[in-house]
């Protein structure tokens, strides 16, 4: 436990579960996405269903969804902004199976038509936990400088890739692979003590079978 978990983060709005965790999960899909985001589809599961206008959940997930941080002031203004900007936002409610109460899932298509989706749910404290990205499963918290390799399930691949990190003396501290089957697509997720030079981290888009990189930094 850290001072973080103990007095809470520094933050906009009345809770740290709802809106400082919030917009941390909405920044994530920002840096995943890597441009400006032109659509925006964001689904409220559990309390945040119930309580997201009241507690200010939607701004929250718009203001990272727009790259602030959960202490931006612009925070309270992001649907204007949002909406100023260009970005079509549909904001829905659901049940997602066996998920946190606190999850939303967030789906962004780019200047560039590229998509990506992502579901977390925020924990408590403003810590978060993502656990699907482009409907695969992954694990992290965003606590730690992650790097997100998508790529197809060939041998040699994880061995190329941490390999790298390794030269660029980034200590790996949790590792993770998912794949939809074997030979197919796969995601890995490391979490990383220090974080890598991000020109090392595009190269690795050069490792034969790497579809995409991405490092996400939060903190």
């Amino acid at each position: 436990m850290n001072v973080f978990d103990i007095v809470g983060p520094v933050m906009i709005g009345p809770s740290s579960s709802h809106t400082a965790g919030a917009a941390r999960i909405g920044k994530a899909a920002r840096l995943l996405l890597g441009e400006e985001p032109l659509e925006a589809e964001i689904l409220f599961h559990g309390s945040f269903a119930k309580t997201y206008r009241g507690h200010g959940t939607d701004k929250a997930v718009i203001g990272g969804i727009l790259g602030f941080d959960p202490w931006d002031p612009r925070i309270r203004d992001s649907i204007n902004l949002a909406e100023e900007a260009g970005i079509n936002i549909v904001i829905s409610t659901g049940t997602i199976e066996d998920a946190h109460p606190n999850t939303v899932q967030i789906r962004l298509t780019g200047k560039s038509k590229k998509n990506v989706s992502l579901q977390g749910a925020s924990v408590g404290g403003g810590n978060i936990q993502i656990t699907s990205i482009n409907d695969m499963l992954v694990h992290f918290s965003g606590q730690y400088p992650t790097l997100i390799v998508l790529h197809h399930d060939h041998p040699g691949v994880i061995a190329h890739v941490t390999a790298l990190v390794s030269g660029c003396q980034a200590n790996i501290a949790n590792f993770r692979l998912n794949r939809q089957e074997k030979g197919g697509l796969a995601i890995m997720t490391i979490e990383m003590d220090q974080s890598m030079d991000a020109k090392a981290a595009e190269s690795i888009l050069s490792i034969p079978h790497v579809v995409d990189v991405v490092l996400l930094k939060l903190n």
